[in-house]
């Protein structure tokens, strides 16, 4: 390319280059950003009633997860390369001292929930979540999106698959899910305590959640 062609080339070139760059940097910046979960700035809590596994002293009981791991990666623009990677120490759960078993029965729940009748920690120390699918349900909205997210939860050595809802909000670094669900103690293996066949238990445990995690 040789003569008054080059000089008229050139400015062209000079155009196409700061275009190319502004073309591709859209796609570098909408990589999925990958979040540390902060056991200390979360909580999952499970509500048993008079009628649950940790009712069986006829009061009502709240437990919450104690040391937790895990990451998340989310990627608004391609909702399904999104993620969640999540592990509790089942020995690290606790039955709080709040409500009904303020009232004396505490320790004697935290010992059934943990020994070999239910969680038996000892053979079965981490409960496990783990996606496989992750979907937007509707539209963004009030600067979060709803989530439904399918995976596979371990617990006391039985793995089985479950889908939640997940409302999602994402604030500079800063990540935090909250949604709810149940599931049935029999799913996995574990036999709902009963005192003396007097009480009657509810297979069913109810956990909602509000996890917040930092972008590395």
């Amino acid at each position: 390319m040789t003569g008054p062609v080059l000089p008229l080339f050139l400015p062209a070139l000079a155009f196409l280059v700061p275009l190319a760059a502004v073309l591709v940097a859209p796609s570098a910046q909408a990589q999925p950003r990958r979040y540390t979960l902060d056991p200390a700035g979360s909580q999952l809590k499970i509500h048993v009633g008079k009628s649950g596994v940790f009712g069986f002293a006829g009061h009502e009981h709240d437990v919450v997860a104690g040391t937790f791991h895990g990451t998340a990666t989310f990627d608004p623009d391609r909702i399904a390369q999104s993620a969640v990677d999540l592990t509790f120490e089942a020995g690290a759960l606790r039955v709080t001292s709040e409500g009904d078993a303020a009232k004396g029965d505490a320790a004697e729940v935290q010992a059934a929930m943990i020994g070999a009748a239910c969680l038996d920690v000892h053979r079965f120390p981490a409960i496990r979540f783990v996606s496989k699918t992750v979907a937007a349900v509707g539209e963004a909205a009030g600067g979060g999106r709803d989530l439904s997210i399918a995976g596979a939860l371990t617990l006391h050595g039985v793995t089985r698959p479950l889908t939640i809802r997940v409302r999602l909000e994402i604030k500079g670094d800063a990540l935090e899910a909250t949604g709810s669900t149940t599931i049935r103690q029999t799913d996995f293996g574990m036999t709902p305590i009963s005192k003396a066949g007097v009480v009657k238990v509810k297979d069913e445990l109810a956990l909602s959640w509000q996890i917040r995690g930092t972008a590395r």
